[in-house]
C-alpha cells in the first residue's frame, strides 16, 4: 500500500489561497517558488537586493507567476497582515518585522523546519561550530552503506521541504543544522548532535548567548526517546547533558569515559559500563587530523542503533574528505597543497594546522566575524614556516602572531597580500619539497567571494595551473 502523508497533504490544503511570505531568494527557499505556485498559494517574494542583483530566470519565474515582490534594504516594510512567512536562515527571527507578523497570528517558520515538522520518518541532525558537515556526510555514507533510503539536506545538500512526497517511513532524513536554521525552531531530531560550540557568527547574532541558545533547539524539543550525541571535552556541550530530555551519548578525545566513544591516540572505542571495545583504528581512515577521528567518533555513536559496528567501520574506511576540507588538491615537486576553504574560523583552522606533522605555509585571512584570533597563534607559530596574509582579517591575525613570536623570541616569514592569486604564486616559491601548502582561511569569504566554495574553488584553480 502506497504511503500518504497526511500532515503534508493537510498543509498543502491549508496554504491554498493563503498569503504566504518567502524572504530571500537563496539556495532553501528559491525551490518554494514553484511549489507554492502549484498549491495556489498567494505568495509574496522579499529580498534585501535590488532587482539588478537577483537573477534574470528567478525574476521571471516571479512575475511569470504572478508573485508580488517587495526588494531592497527596506523591503520588509511591506510584511504585513501574512498566513504564513518562510524566512531564509540570514534573516533572523528577532527581527522587528517578523516579530510584529508573529504576533498577529503569522506562523513564521523555515523551509527546513516545516520539512522536520511533516517528515514521516526518523530525523537525525548534527550542528557544531566545527566538523559539522564532515560528520553529517560521514552520518549519511553510513547510513546508505548499511542499506538506508537517506535524504541529506538542511545546510547541505539540496532543501528537502518540497522533497517530502517522495520521503516514507522507513527512509532517513539526514540534516545539517546551522545556528541560522535552529533559531526560533519549534522541533529537534530524534537523533541530535552538537560536535562543539565555540565563539562564531557573532557578526550577525546579537552576541555569544543567543547564539548558544540557537545551537541547543536541536534537542530542546526532544522527548524521552530522543537521542542526543554531546561532545565532552567541550564545556558547553558538556553541560547540555543536564538539559537533555532524552538519553545522552558523550564522546571525548581527552577522557577515559566509563559509557560513550573515546579517541584513544589513533583507536575509537566504545565504553559500557567501563568495558571498553575496540571500534576502529584511524590509520585506515582516508581523512586526516585528530579532529577527523573524533568526527569519526560522533557519527559511530549517531547511528549506534541503526547499524552494525561493522557496516559502519566499512562505510568510514572509503570514505573521502568532503570539497574544501583539507582537501589534497596535488602535489608540486614534493609539495602538497591542500584547500581547507571551508574552515571559516580559528578553531576550524587550529585542527587543519594540527593534522599535519610537515612544515607548513599557510595562507590565511578573509571576512571579518568579530572573532578572537589569538588561540591560533601559538599553535601557527609552532608549525608554519611561513604565513601568507589576505582579506580584512590580515592585520588581527599578523597581530596576534607577531605578539607570540616576540613572547617565544623567534622569527617567521609574514607576508600581506592583495590577491588569493598572489599568495598562490608567493607560496610556490616559498615551498619546498615535504612542505605542505596549506589554505586555511580562518575567516568567512564574502570580502572577497562569493561563498567559502568559491574561494576553495579559484584557489584550486589557481593550483591546478601552476
Amino acid at each position: 500500500m502506497d504511503f500518504k502523508n497526511e500532515k503534508l497533504e493537510e498543509f498543502n490544503e491549508y496554504i491554498k489561497f493563503r498569503k504566504v511570505a518567502i524572504i530571500g531568494l537563496g539556495v532553501s527557499n528559491l525551490p518554494l517558488l514553484d511549489y507554492m505556485h502549484d498549491k495556489k498559494a498567494r505568495v509574496t517574494v522579499f529580498d534585501e537586493r535590488n532587482i539588478e542583483a537577483i537573477s534574470k530566470q528567478v525574476m521571471d519565474k516571479i512575475t511569470a507567476n504572478n508573485f508580488e515582490f517587495s526588494l531592497g534594504k527596506n523591503c520588509l516594510e511591506k510584511l504585513k497582515g501574512f498566513d504564513i512567512i518562510f524566512r531564509s536562515p540570514s534573516c533572523l527571527p528577532t527581527r522587528i518585522e517578523l516579530q510584529q507578523e508573529e504576533s498577529r497570528g503569522a506562523i513564521v517558520t523555515t523551509e527546513v523546519e516545516m520539512l522536520m515538522k511533516m517528515c514521516p520518518c526518523k530525523v537525525i541532525g548534527v550542528t557544531g561550530s566545527d566538523g559539522k558537515t564532515t560528520t553529517t556526510s560521514l552520518i549519511n555514507s553510513i547510513l546508505q552503506n548499511a542499506g538506508y533510503k537517506t535524504f541529506l539536506g538542511g545546510n547541505i545538500g539540496t532543501p528537502l521541504f518540497t522533497k517530502l512526497s517522495e520521503i516514507t517511513p522507513d527512509d532517513i532524513l539526514v540534516l545539517e543544522l546551522s545556528s541560522f536554521q535552529l533559531m526560533g525552531m519549534e522541533i529537534s531530531p530524534d537523533i541530535a548532535v552538537i560536535t562543539n560550540i565555540t565563539p562564531n557568527h557573532l557578526n550577525i547574532h546579537k552576541d555569544y548567548q543567543e547564539y548558544m541558545n540557537a545551537k541547543k533547539n536541536i534537542f530542546r524539543y526532544q522527548n524521552e526517546n530522543g537521542i542526543l550525541i554531546l561532545n565532552y571535552d567541550n564545556e558547553i556541550t558538556k553541560e547540555c547533558k543536564k538539559e537533555a530530555n532524552g538519553k545522552v551519548i558523550f564522546f571525548s578525545h581527552k577522557e577515559k569515559l566509563d559509557n560513550g566513544f573515546i579517541v584513544d591516540g589513533k583507536v575509537i572505542k566504545e565504553c559500557e559500563d567501563k568495558i571498553r571495545k575496540h571500534i576502529f583504528n584511524g590509520e585506515e581512515a582516508i581523512l586526516r587530523g585528530e579532529h577527523n577521528l573524533e568526527n569519526i567518533a560522533t557519527a559511530i555513536a549517531a547511528t549506534k542503533t541503526l547499524v552494525t559496528a561493522e557496516q559502519a567501520v566499512e562505510a568510514i574506511k572509503s570514505f573521502r574528505p568532503v570539497e574544501h576540507r583539507i582537501e589534497l588538491v596535488r602535489e608540486i615537486d614534493g609539495v602538497k597543497w591542500y584547500n581547507d576553504s571551508a574552515s571559516s574560523s580559528p578553531t576550524r583552522t587550529l585542527s587543519g594546522l594540527n593534522a599535519f606533522d610537515e612544515s607548513i605555509v599557510l595562507i590565511a585571512g578573509g571576512y571579518d566575524k568579530n572573532l578572537d584570533y589569538e588561540p591560533l597563534a601559538k599553535t601557527i607559530v609552532n608549525k608554519v614556516k611561513a604565513l601568507l596574509l589576505i582579506g580584512q582579517t590580515s592585520g588581527k591575525i599578523f597581530d596576534v602572531v607577531k605578539q607570540e613570536l616576540e613572547e617565544q623570541e623567534k622569527q617567521m616569514d609574514i607576508y600581506m597580500c592583495d590577491s588569493l592569486e598572489q599568495t598562490v604564486n608567493l607560496a610556490q616559491k616559498l615551498a619546498k619539497s615535504g612542505n605542505v601548502v596549506l589554505f586555511s582561511p580562518a575567516s568567512a569569504s564574502f570580502d572577497m567571494f562569493k561563498d567559502f566554495a568559491d574561494r576553495g574553488n579559484q584557489f584550486k584553480n589557481l593550483v591546478n595551473n601552476i
